[in-house]
């Protein structure tokens, strides 16, 4: 044997050895089985085994040396939802794991079954968030379930402002189950699901337009749609065939739709040009590169004119499933797998005959462990559930979806991914602002264009007067209205306090001529009939209104009142002299001026000359006495010092009455010119007379319920022209007696009229102008807010009016009542002073009565002893009544010879005979009398 063929020999022993070995490793492996259940008749289904098979291979051309291998035993679901196929794999098959399957309604079933059988079953597509680890410990979500996405969604509608959204699901545990979650997600950031439109996956075309048909009648134009690839197909089409994917739309696609455009016809993306999708971002590395490479030359092999597809979200879910499930069988130490069988019986779906993985359990917490990074992203459980990341936000523009922002739960919305990689753990100021649309680039929307969808149709009052609250002007050229106004800048104000962005566009109540459309409670009743998103002007809010709009926190104050003419008050000036003083003031002075010259008179009578003299002399003296007090022209003269204590009080307490006489008098004089000629609509009403009212307002309804004012007496104006002409006129010449508006109204009319006008009577009140939305509308309690802040900042709110209402400052204060007369004054006000001047009068002529009794007294004595009490009391008043010669004024004047004065300075006389002598002299000559004493009186 030659050298060469010794080693041939020896080669072909050495091959034969190492074969021999390689057989034997072989057949150390450990296979562990494994149940894949796809629908194989959908695209999804198809693509998803695809991405199976080459992660099983991938696996394990990479991972040679691992012991353990995967054994996948295929079945077709055949969309069954009782699960018959995953029943066969467990009791036929003894898999210990499953792959699927695809939907959600047929993963409730076999989540039951893996319990029972212990038997994790891997979901690559089954997102309902309601297959939680907690109900269903076997069941593992390879995916992000869809209460990941539904914050995604919320920010993303919240940054464009959007407060009303409709949502269209298919009818199935699919569609129905994320609903639930969003209702909860729009209600924490105040969006309304105003409807819910729900289409049964076997639905004819008839009953989609049907559908759509109702949703195109609704104010809302923002739609987000819960369906499967299929059923949107068809569904798009239709949108784009109804004309609902135009200007003024948007449309948003869920993950679930978002991830399968991929799989689409290219007709069907034509139809869903502009719409919006999210998502979970899938980082692009070479090694996905290089399997989207080999995927679509194995996919593509052999097969003449196949339709590749793109990557796919769930396939490259699927394919990160099986990697890890390789992983965690192989740290499971599995040496061998069996199951405990229990009783059998030969039917495939007897589930009391599916036995009990040994290594199921061991298996479940291994896979619950497994980390690494998948062709998709990350592969992190938590709890049973794959770890929510990053969602991308996209728009369809022609056949391609353009990245227009991302979001995660740390970052929020962001343009560029790199931001969302860059965010620090903790949270920041800047993660704390509402989200923005200013975060996100600009998308195309429906109807290729730029403008945002949904902008709010506000519908306005277009009125002839008035102009300064709302004004609205065409433009000759385009012939698109202009609105202004104190209302418009008020709403504009309230905008810039909100949020969020709010686009609008104002459009007038108008007919085709430009004239007004209806009454203020036609226009607001236009946002029931969803002609309207909202009303915006001089809108009153009363109690009627409420029961078909909202409105929001009044903006400016209000309340109906009415305005009158001033008539001339030139018949009543002859007697102005009198009302100063009330008539009880005026008889109370008189009674004291009258009381006062009384107790001077008798105080002076015996004394001084010019307080005596016959009865109707000395009658007169005391009138002019008293009367000539209150002007200090008196010219009679007092001679006692208790007369003079009386006259300074007095003087004092003429002097404050002639002062606030004076005062009143002249403010009468000079301010109470004009008064009006109604004060009470009560006397309007009994007279029969004509009452204004502005047209279209609802005033009218006030005058007939609430005043009961006959509506034949009621004339409608618009201007205040024609208030000015009506109310000159006078119910008897065309015109009305008054008329009846809202206080800023009337207040903007007396700024140009006041001098011939004023608002009388009560006011009654209403709750003021405020801005209408519809009834639950989420936008009222932000714009109240808006609007509390806009009307607490004083700076802003006078700017604005000021803008308007400049001329109003000359106006009067409208909410003052006006009185027909000015007020008099009455006793009270000098109550004081008349208590002063009576106890000083009656202290003064006390003690003239004592002292004249003390020393007179004894006069009466002459009497007989068995005279009356009377007649002494006679004899008293005859001695009053006679001139007290012995008194300073009269001693001067007498003889110094012949003194007869007593030493009690009343003139005594030492026997009562000599009295009663010169009594009768004095009595007799009491007239020829002549005292110089202008030196010694007052």
């Amino acid at each position: 044997m030659t050298m060469a063929n010794l080693n041939h020999l020896l080669f072909f022993f050495l091959f034969l050895l190492l074969s021999l070995l390689g057989k034997q490793s072989m057949s150390d492996d450990v296979v562990v089985r494994v149940g894949v259940v796809l629908d194989l008749n959908s695209t999804k289904g198809e693509v998803a085994k695809s991405y199976i098979l080459m992660a099983v291979s991938d696996f394990y051309a990479v991972n040679s040396n691992y012991r353990t291998r995967l054994s996948l035993f295929i079945r077709d679901s055949k969309d069954d939802v009782i699960g018959a196929a995953c029943a066969d794999l467990m009791k036929n098959e003894n898999v210990h794991a499953i792959i699927g399957p695809q939907r959600t309604t047929e993963a409730k079933f076999v989540a039951k079954l893996g319990e029972k059988a212990h038997v994790p079953i891997l979901s690559f597509s089954a997102t309902s968030p309601f297959l939680s680890p907690n109900h269903h410990p076997f069941f593992i979500q390879t995916t992000q379930d869809d209460s990941a996405q539904v914050k995604a969604l919320a920010t993303l509608i919240q940054a464009y402002g959007w407060r009303e959204v409709i949502t269209i699901n298919e009818d199935t545990d699919y569609g129905n189950d994320l609903i639930l979650c969003l209702i909860d997600a729009f209600q924490e950031v105040d969006v309304r699901l105003p409807y819910r439109s729900v289409i049964s996956p076997s639905s004819k075309e008839s009953d989609i337009l049907k559908e759509l048909n109702n949703l195109k009648e609704m104010q809302t134009r923002i739609f987000l749609v819960h369906m499967r690839a299929s059923l949107a197909s068809k569904f798009f089409v239709l949108v784009k065939n109804s004309r609902m994917m135009s200007e003024g739309y948007a449309w948003i696609m869920t993950q679930g739709l978002s991830s399968s455009l991929d799989t689409i016809d290219s007709k069907v993306l034509d139809s869903m040009q502009g719409v919006l999708g999210i998502r979970p971002y899938v980082q692009i590395s070479k090694g996905l590169e290089d399997f989207e490479r080999r995927w679509k030359t194995n996919l593509t092999s052999g097969k003449a004119n196949y339709k590749t597809f793109g990557l796919n979200l769930i396939g490259l879910q699927a394919y990160d499933s099986i990697w890890a499930l390789a992983m965690a069988v192989e740290k499971a130490n599995i040496d061998n797998s069996s199951f405990l069988k229990q009783n059998a019986r030969e039917s495939k779906v007897d589930l009391a005959a599916i036995g009990v993985s040994e290594i199921g359990l061991r298996l479940l917490n291994t896979i619950a462990s497994t980390r690494f990074q998948g062709l998709s992203g990350k592969f992190y459980l938590v709890k049973g559930q794959l770890k929510a990341s990053t969602f991308e936000i996209f728009n369809v523009i022609g056949q391609t979806k353009r990245i227009i922002g991302y979001w995660n739960t740390k970052k929020g919305l962001s343009k560029e991914v790199d931001d969302i990689y860059t965010i620090a753990y903790s949270v920041s100021k800047d993660n704390l602002k509402q989200p923005s649309k200013d975060n996100l680039k600009q998308p195309v929307w429906p109807g290729d264009t730029t403008n945002q969808p949904k902008k709010l149709r506000i519908g306005v009052p277009a009125r002839d007067g008035f102009n300064e609250f709302i004004k609205v002007e065409w433009c000759p050229r385009t012939n698109k209205p202009k609105v202004s106004g104190f209302s418009i800048d008020v709403f504009r104000a309230v905008l810039h306090m909100l949020p969020f962005p709010l686009p609008h566009e104002f459009v007038p109540y108008v007919t085709k001529n430009g004239q007004s459309a209806g009454t203020y409670d036609e226009l607001l009743y236009q946002i029931k009939l969803k002609n309207f998103d909202a009303v915006v002007g001089d809108t009153t809010i009363v109690a009627n209104r409420s029961s078909y709009v909202d409105f929001t926190l009044p903006y400016s104050e209000s309340g109906v009142s009415m305005v009158v003419l001033m008539k001339d008050n030139e018949k009543n000036n002859i007697w102005i002299f009198l009302k100063p003083l009330s008539w009880e003031l005026w008889l109370a002075i008189g009674a004291a001026t009258i009381f006062t010259g009384l107790v001077t008179w008798v105080l002076e009578h015996h004394v001084n000359t010019k307080f005596r003299g016959p009865p109707d002399q000395q009658i007169g003296t005391i009138f002019l006495f008293s009367f000539a007090t209150l002007t200090s022209s008196y010219r009679e003269k007092v001679v006692t010092n208790l007369s003079r204590f009386v006259l300074i009080i007095w003087a004092f307490m003429v002097l404050i009455l002639t002062q606030s006489y004076t005062a009143s008098l002249a403010s009468m004089l000079t301010v109470q010119q004009l008064k009006p000629e109604f004060v009470d609509v009560k006397e309007i009403k009994r007279n029969g007379y004509f009452v204004g009212y502005h047209n279209d307002s609802f005033v009218r309804e006030l005058l007939i319920k609430q005043f009961n004012i006959d509506e034949s007496k009621l004339k409608p104006y618009r201007t205040p022209e024609e208030y000015d002409e009506a109310l000159s006129n006078g119910t008897h010449n065309g015109g009305v007696a008054a008329i009846f508006y809202e206080i800023p109204y009337i207040k903007l009319f007396l700024s140009k009229y006041g001098s011939r006008y004023a608002m009388v009577g009560p006011i009654y009140k209403t709750d003021g102008f405020g801005f209408a939305f519809p009834r639950g509308s989420p936008l009222v309690s932000y714009i109240s807010r808006a609007v509390l802040n806009v009307t607490e900042d004083t700076d802003k709110m006078t700017g604005i009016m000021r803008k308007y209402f400049e001329s109003q400052t000359t106006c009067v204060d409208g909410s003052a009542e006006i009185s027909t007369d000015s007020p008099s004054l009455g006793v009270y006000s000098f109550g004081g002073l008349f208590i002063i001047a009576g106890l000083t009068s009656m202290f003064s002529l006390l003690i003239h009565v004592v002292k004249f009794l003390h020393f007179h007294w004894p006069t009466s004595n002459i009497v007989p002893a068995e005279g009356s009490f009377w007649l002494k009391l006679i004899e008293l008043v005859k001695h009053f009544y006679q001139k007290d010669q012995c008194s300073y004024p009269f001693r001067k004047n007498e003889s110094p010879l012949n003194p007869k004065i007593s030493p009690d300075g009343f003139g005594a006389s030492s026997s009562i005979d000599d009295k009663q002598n010169h009594s009768r002299t004095s009595s007799e000559g009491a007239d020829n009398v002549d005292i110089n004493d202008d030196d010694e009186n007052l």
